[in-house]
């Protein structure tokens, strides 16, 4: 493939990006109910597998190609499918060669943080759909480059928020919209667990087995550590976006669903690496707070303990003055003003109407239930809960996009380091 080619695609300016966002039409090019979508997945270790394992569960969906730079699980597609589609996928090291494959219909994206936008906007550019993990962007900038690609190249772009697509929850935010916990100006979210340390990497050869280059990617190059692949990469900021982007862009995206809420005025962060001394750079305790001037949303993370709230280690509730809504791991649980249980909505569908409503949506041509607009909606928020605590102040924000206001130190992380040959915009 040509890499000239494929990075040119991906290369262009952010204001005329901005611009074709807010003045091309929502309609999508329409895949036809009866034709077969077929997939490639991009990233294998863990999530990858499941998603290739939910999409082959689907009908009319076939996972055709499975891309890895870890040659060592590069088998995990035809293992994750073998049960559920006749043919087993190809198998690529570069997700690039799948998008020059005129029969993949979508591009699935299961690697890590930084390549997310950058994988999304290159499928936009060469006519693909695109499901892609959360947080949508390792940074704000990326998510207003892919929203903006998205709606150039009129591709159907959900974003793994699957909660935007399970039943009792659709319910339950559908009731608070609805007025049912009377007003409603405070939303709480948070995340427990028991993460141990990551220890003091080394920097050490390459190994055989993987293409460090082309996991970089769009990254600006660094050496190679024996602690970062193929999970840890999450707590450095050059590749991850901490706990905010891995598990708080889930109840922080039920929070701002149910508050109606977009770009905040003010945010401010606080905590720190307190449990363990090694090379995490992303806190394991956090309180973020998001105020809206009318309303606020809070988030709690405590990565290294794992009591939390409300009974779960994780969940997002919802304060009004006629009520309130819990949301936990299991389920919907609503209380009357008196904190008396009034009723509970379990929930059990897992993946697979997300994964459904990302199908249906490609063949109808309609946006998806998190769409790449919400995605980016919800990732900004913990983009702007990172840059506040690596800042150690308070942000102020505009309401109409939420960009950073006259704090020039703040806004310079609004983008990032880009390999060079690889930046999204010239």
């Amino acid at each position: 493939m040509n890499d000239s080619l494929s990075r040119r695609r991906f290369l262009g300016r952010s204001a005329a990006w901005a611009s074709l966002a807010a003045t091309l039409p929502v309609s999508v090019n329409v895949l036809g109910a009866n034709r077969r979508l077929r997939l490639a997945v991009m990233g294998l270790n863990g999530r990858g597998s499941a998603l290739a394992r939910g999409f082959a569960a689907l009908e009319d969906v076939e996972v055709a190609i499975a891309c890895e730079v870890d040659q060592r699980v590069q088998g995990k597609g035809a293992d994750a499918v073998k049960d559920r589609q006749a043919t087993a996928p190809r198998t690529l090291a570069d997700f690039r060669q799948a998008l020059d494959d005129p029969s993949v219909d979508a591009l699935v994206i299961a690697a890590p943080d930084h390549w997310h936008a950058p994988a999304t906007i290159l499928a936009c550019a060469a006519g693909k759909h695109v499901y892609v993990e959360k947080p949508a962007s390792h940074n704000p900038a990326e998510g207003e480059w892919m929203l903006a690609a998205a709606r150039r190249y009129h591709r159907v772009v959900q974003v793994g928020t699957q909660r935007r697509s399970m039943p009792a929850i659709i319910e339950a935010i559908g009731r608070v919209r609805a007025g049912e916990l009377g007003e409603v100006k405070y939303a709480r979210a948070w995340y427990n667990a028991t993460r141990g340390s990551i220890g003091r990497g080394r920097q050490a050869p390459i190994p055989s087995w993987l293409d460090w280059d082309l996991w970089q990617g769009p990254a600006a190059r660094r050496d190679f550590r024996d602690n970062l692949v193929h999970y840890n990469w999450h707590w450095f900021w050059h590749w991850g976006t901490g706990e905010l982007g891995n598990n708080g862009i889930h109840a922080l995206d039920l929070c701002r669903w149910g508050l109606d809420a977009d770009y905040p005025l003010q945010v401010t962060s606080g905590g720190g690496r307190y449990t363990f001394a090694d090379d995490q750079e992303t806190p394991d305790t956090n309180l973020v707070t998001f105020d809206y001037g009318d309303k606020a949303i809070a988030w709690e993370c405590q990565s290294c303990r794992r009591h939390g709230y409300e009974g779960s280690g994780f969940g997002a509730a919802f304060f009004g003055d006629q009520g309130t809504l819990v949301i936990d791991g299991g389920g919907c649980r609503f209380y009357d003003p008196a904190d008396k249980e009034t009723g509970y909505v379990k929930e059990t569908s897992g993946d697979r109407p997300h994964l459904q409503d990302f199908v249906e949506a490609v063949r109808e041509g309609r946006r998806p239930q998190a769409d790449v607009e919400d995605g980016h909606k919800g990732a900004l928020l913990c983009h702007l809960g990172n840059i506040a605590w690596r800042m150690g102040r308070a942000l102020r924000c505009d309401p109409r996009n939420g960009r950073i206001l006259n704090d020039a130190e703040a806004a310079a992380l609004w983008e990032r380091e880009y390999e060079p040959g690889w930046a999204p915009r010239v």
